[in-house]
């Protein structure tokens, strides 16, 4: 029998996918017809038609006629064909979600396991005779973090978002449906969903607040992680059998803590946002309880009990005579009353039924836990044990993950304001006239001396400012939020722009003057937050090791942090930020600086560690965008320097990657298991390259130079073309939609912490997310072109050898792997001749024509060195999936690009007041809406 042709046997694979796609874009097509009318159908057709024929024919005469329509078109029109392709990115990404998981589970069926799975992790430690024990002793000492973070790239309302859920499970369900008439059934419903998007307002009519962003973030629980990560738990110890796992992963939330940039960020939200965790983790645990009350039915006249069951049972307040001889219910009733009341207790809202009145809250989730872990123990005893498995054991894990607070709450602020905080206190106390003058020798030497000091700072009675009580106030509410909900909701206080060992000492007397540390450093103190640094700029990660140094090398702060242990283990966490490093110098030093400081980090800490016991944990703040440190988890643990990861890792999840990795559950819990799997992986398994030439650097000192040298033309290349060249702010703020985007109610936080048009002082996730709109982004590739072919024509006489050491380094290194295949994906999903319609809102059309003629020469370069160094011409040649992705739905994305070009030149040219203003915002805004939901990765 002869065998199909690859091609061929692609197209049959994808064909679900295809029927998906045309299913779903027949039923937008249907509605847009019964709504808006034939002409509006046809239109967005025509559109369509002329769009497929440009792209993918190469037409330049659909191309021409494309432009003419499009340019022609109403103001109502416009914004109709806008909200029909914005709806059909979002359909075409349900659609691609539902193929991905179906792809998976035939791989899994056919035994063939998916990269990242922890089934092949499992297979591959075994390989390398990694016994289970090892890995479970691992997992003991392992803290995996995703942390969900909120910024100015989150478009999507939630409204949308849970339509587009239910439309996703009705995709799903096709999948099992062979009836006709429950096929016409599913359809009529998906028909029922999308009329409902399509009469839902996509974009919000007021400015984002935080306790949105809180509900936003808190829906993903609900949908993805509650469930998802006690399977995740299910599974692991279904490979680890005969082992008791533990409890390593945490989520983690920005939310509500954040109030870097954010002047909204108060002690008011970060009590919403616990006491929003605390409910929705509550309620669900409610829902569990009274779900196991149907199910376990079990009759003690039918089979024994445990001892410590019957006493719980006794100590019931349900004396309900139908259930005299059920033990379990009797005992679950009594637990939804103690819960019903926990939940009144700590957030003062009301459980939705009640058999018996609430009553004796508890304590702490351990004792729930215990609760639970004695109904787990009389099923065991009894031959009841697969009566545990479907629902109590998932609730246990939950509660041994989520406990009553859900998920860890970071406070965040800018080392400047803390700073500011405290000269104000010494000032007024007369401790010190102007701290902020002194310099950092003396910053420190006072400040170790008010950390010996028993006696507060602040003066009772004096009047102090707005933002210093608004900053202890904060911190107050820290301790009393850990007072009431767990010392977990709160373990980290992170500085960001830090650059001086004093920075930290600031945030511990801010701590020592609310409460959040007790004792003085120099006897006894002890700090309930981890101080975490972050370091943000090319400047901040080369000064990173040297600030560390010199703040361990203060008298009595190794001290303070081993008794500030949690466990068995002292930790400093230290976070790591991609996104500023890279808009200061360009996506190839932003990584290879990252790398370095990673480095000197984990040598310093193995010296504190074996001598002092002190772990080491790496907090990674990547975006969504690849000039942001994004791309795709598993690869980017992988490529961290050896020793880096050892078992312990936090990651920010931001921007619309949040909607796109954990809205579907099972894609949820795919991604989930990849954080895991790269985490055991990266830990456990030796790095191989460069063989034994590499040293601690994790690779031989050939590639290390390279590295090095690539870097220092990539820097010059990037700062000349971004921060050298004349006339290139004003390029930026005509030829992309950062002023637009600035208008858009798509997040809490401002746009820029200035109120300039300085690059400089732009925030790096509106930079990254405007280039990404005009198709260029520019901030996940520039300088790496021109840093290439640098060191390739340095001597010509040594070309050839320098190329092949780059051709090793792509194939040997995974920091250099990775990197290149994230370059290879952000120029993928480039388009510089949909960018050449944004360069015509240049004014100045010199300028324009010499600025984009500078972008298009650096992204030459670039895809011209891919080529040499992968010996791939076509982009994505190694990752089919994504390449289909662009293949479906680029078509129907350029549409969208075109008319935000038209609509932002018509809006620019006119006048403040003029009729028709306010439509054609709400199109340039849904417009940016559809472009980030079709490139998914943009946050």
């Amino acid at each position: 029998m002869p065998t199909k042709k690859p091609h061929a046997a692609a197209a049959d694979k994808n064909r679900p996918l295809v029927e998906d796609i045309r299913l779903l874009g027949r039923i937008l097509g249907d509605v847009i017809r019964e709504q808006e009318g034939k002409e509006a159908f046809e239109l967005v057709e025509r559109v369509r038609q002329l769009s497929v024929s440009y792209r993918l024919k190469r037409d330049a005469q659909a191309g021409r006629a494309l432009d003419r329509l499009l340019k022609n078109l109403s103001g109502d029109q416009t914004v109709s064909v806008i909200r029909a392709f914005s709806y059909f990115s979002h359909l075409a990404n349900i659609a691609e979600d539902r193929h991905q998981v179906r792809l998976r589970d035939a791989q899994a069926l056919q035994g063939d396991l998916q990269q990242g799975s922890l089934a092949l992790t499992f297979e591959r430690l075994a390989a390398a005779d990694i016994r289970a024990a090892d890995i479970v002793r691992t997992l003991e000492h392992a803290y995996i973090s995703p942390v969900l973070t909120a910024h100015p790239t989150e478009v999507q309302r939630k409204s949308i978002l849970d339509a587009e859920r239910a439309i996703a499970e009705l995709v799903e369900q096709r999948d099992h449906l062979r009836i006709e008439r429950e096929r016409a059934d599913n359809e009529a419903l998906i028909r029922a969903r999308v009329t409902q998007l399509w009469q839902t307002r996509m974009l919000r009519n007021t400015k984002l607040t935080v306790a949105d962003e809180i509900e936003n973030a808190l829906s993903y629980y609900q949908s993805t992680f509650l469930r998802q990560i006690p399977r995740m738990y299910r599974d692991i110890e279904a490979a680890l059998p005969g082992h008791p796992i533990a409890s390593f992963f945490r989520m983690g939330n920005w939310i509500g803590g954040d109030r870097d940039g954010n002047p909204f960020v108060t002690a008011a939200t970060l009590q919403t946002a616990l006491a929003r965790q605390s409910e929705t983790v509550l309620r669900f645990y409610l829902t569990e309880v009274h779900q196991l009350g149907g199910e376990l039915s079990i009759s003690a006249t039918l089979a024994p009990i445990a001892p410590a069951m019957r006493a719980l049972a006794e100590a019931s307040p349900d004396h309900n005579p139908h259930r005299e001889d059920e033990p379990y219910r009797r005992v679950l009733v009594g637990l939804y009353a103690r819960l019903a009341a926990t939940l009144h207790e700590l957030t003062g809202t009301e459980a939705l039924r009640h058999a018996v009145p609430p009553q004796n809250p508890y304590l702490s989730a351990q004792d729930f836990l215990a609760d639970l872990q004695v109904i787990e123990s009389s099923l065991n005893a009894h031959h009841a044990q697969a009566l545990a498995a479907p629902r109590l054991r998932p609730l246990m894990r939950a509660v041994q993950v989520f406990g009553f607070h859900l998920a860890t709450v970071d406070l965040r602020q800018s080392s400047d304001k803390h700073e500011a905080v405290l000269a104000e206190l010494m000032r007024v106390a007369k401790i010190e006239a102007d701290y902020s003058a002194l310099d950092e020798a003396a910053r420190r030497a006072l400040l170790l001396q008010l950390l010996n000091d028993a006696r507060p700072l602040r003066v009772r009675a004096a009047s102090y400012s707005d933002l210093a009580m608004s900053e202890l106030a904060i911190f107050e509410a820290a301790l009393e939020m850990r007072r009431r909900y767990g010392p977990d909701a709160l373990r980290h206080c992170i500085i960001s722009h830090t650059e001086e060992a004093s920075d930290l000492l600031e945030v511990l007397l801010l701590m020592k003057e609310t409460g959040l540390m007790r004792g003085t450093l120099d006897d006894s103190a002890v700090a309930d937050l981890i101080v975490v640094p972050l370091f943000e700029t090319i400047g901040d990660l080369r000064n990173a090791e040297p600030i560390m140094r010199t703040f361990y090398a203060l008298p009595g702060i190794t001290e303070l942090v081993k008794r500030s242990k949690v466990g068995d283990l002292a930790e400093q966490d230290i976070m790591l930020g991609y996104s500023d490093s890279n808009k200061d110098g360009g996506s190839f030093t932003s990584n290879w600086e990252l790398y370095r400081a990673e480095i000197a980090l984990v040598e310093l800490f193995d010296a504190l560690g074996r001598e002092h016991g002190i772990t080491l944990r790496l907090f990674h703040g990547r975006g969504g965008t690849v000039g942001r440190g994004g791309g795709p988890s598993y690869q980017a643990i992988l490529a961290q320097p050896p020793g880096t990861v050892n078992g312990q890792i936090r990651l920010t999840e931001q921007g619309e990657v949040i909607a796109s990795k954990y809205a579907h559950p099972e894609i949820g819990r795919r991604n989930l298991e990849t954080l895991v799997a790269a985490t055991l992986e990266a830990t456990l398994l030796p790095s191989t390259t460069g063989g034994k030439k590499a040293g601690s650097m994790g690779a031989p000192k050939s590639f290390l130079d390279a590295a090095a040298a690539i870097s220092d033309a990539s820097y010059a290349a990037y700062r000349k073309l971004v921060y050298e060249t004349p006339g290139f702010t004003e390029y930026f703020f005509s030829a992309t939609p950062i002023r637009e985007i600035a208008g858009l109610n798509i997040g809490s936080r401002p746009a820029a912490r200035k109120a300039t048009n300085a690059i400089e002082d732009l925030r790096a996730i509106p930079w990254g997310f405007s280039w990404g709109q005009c198709r260029v982004a520019l901030p996940g590739w520039c300088g790496f072109g021109s840093a290439i072919d640098s060191f390739l024509t340095r001597d010509a006489a040594t070309r050839a050898e320098r190329l092949a050491l780059l051709q090793r380094m792509h194939k040997q290194w995974p920091f250099f792997q990775t990197l290149l295949s994230n370059l290879d994906m952000v120029i993928a999903k480039s388009d510089l001749n949909i960018a050449a319609r944004y360069v015509e809102l240049v004014e100045d059309k010199k300028l324009g024509k010499r600025i984009f003629g500078l972008i298009q020469a650096e992204w030459a370069l670039t895809n011209d060195a891919l080529t040499l160094i992968t010996g791939h011409k076509d982009r994505l040649a190694s990752n089919p999936s994504l390449a289909r992705s662009i293949q479906h739905r680029f078509p129907y994305l350029d549409p969208l690009n075109h008319l935000q070009v038209e609509l932002m030149r018509r809006h620019r040219q006119r006048r403040e007041g003029d009729p028709g203003n306010e439509r054609m915002q709400r199109g340039i805004h849904i417009s940016i809406n559809g472009v980030a939901a079709g490139l998914r990765n943009t946050g």
